[in-house]
């Protein structure tokens, strides 16, 4: 069983934006590899695949998915409508996702709009704010910490060696009063979050029911 975690370049990050001339273009992994680590273009949408394991449901102190990455993708500089198809494709045809948490804050909304209507009852639309980002925040890292989020090994890919390049630029600041709001994120424009944030909404999934559907009848 599949989800596919999709962040979108979305309005908060535009003002961040750098644009430089001869930056790469297309899927991540056709990039050289000497472009990764220093990628000084535009936020972009970003994908990532989990194997969700439903067997710590049964545990009655988790109750809770367990999720393993298995794959993961970045697009630069694709039109929404490619955007669309690309993720609809691999949704439907390729991971047979259950699920599909999208950003959909911003330019995303229609995005996640039109995934909804193509993927009915699959999509789960998550509106970034500065509250929202930063429970998602805890509950990434309750979960990463509670071993119920494994990531793959290293595998020489671009966008595995991107991915790890925003994890070591995170940082984050919580602030005082009891309701410990934590801004996290990224600062550097050169490498962005995009990999990171789209791994961080796995904690959403959290909040979906998968409880094994049963019909009933006499």
């Amino acid at each position: 069983m599949y989800a596919l975690l999709v962040d979108v370049a979305g309005a908060e990050e535009d003002d961040r934006r750098v644009t430089t001339d001869d930056r790469p273009r297309g899927p991540v992994n056709d990039w050289p590899q000497s472009v990764v680590g220093r990628r000084s273009s535009s936020s972009a949408p970003a994908l990532t695949v989990v194997e969700v394991d439903l067997a710590s449901l049964d545990d009655p102190l988790v109750m809770r998915p367990s999720y393993r990455v298995v794959d993961r993708r970045l697009w630069v500089d694709t039109p929404h409508p490619q955007l669309y198809a690309a993720i609809s494709d691999l949704a439907r045809n390729v991971w047979s996702a259950r699920h599909v948490v999208v950003d959909a804050t911003g330019v995303g909304a229609g995005l996640a709009g039109f995934l909804g209507q193509a993927l009915p009852g699959r999509v789960a639309p998550f509106v970034f704010s500065s509250q929202s980002k930063s429970q998602l925040g805890w509950d990434f890292l309750a979960l990463i910490e509670s071993g119920r989020y494994k990531e793959y090994a290293e595998d020489g890919e671009s966008d595995t060696g991107l991915f790890w390049v925003q994890v070591e630029a995170c940082g984050s600041q919580v602030s005082d009063g009891p309701g410990k709001l934590m801004r996290w994120g990224v600062e550097d424009r050169a490498t962005h979050d995009d990999l990171l944030v789209s791994a961080a909404l796995c904690a959403a999934l959290d909040r979906l029911d998968w409880r094994p559907r049963v019909a009933r009848g006499r």
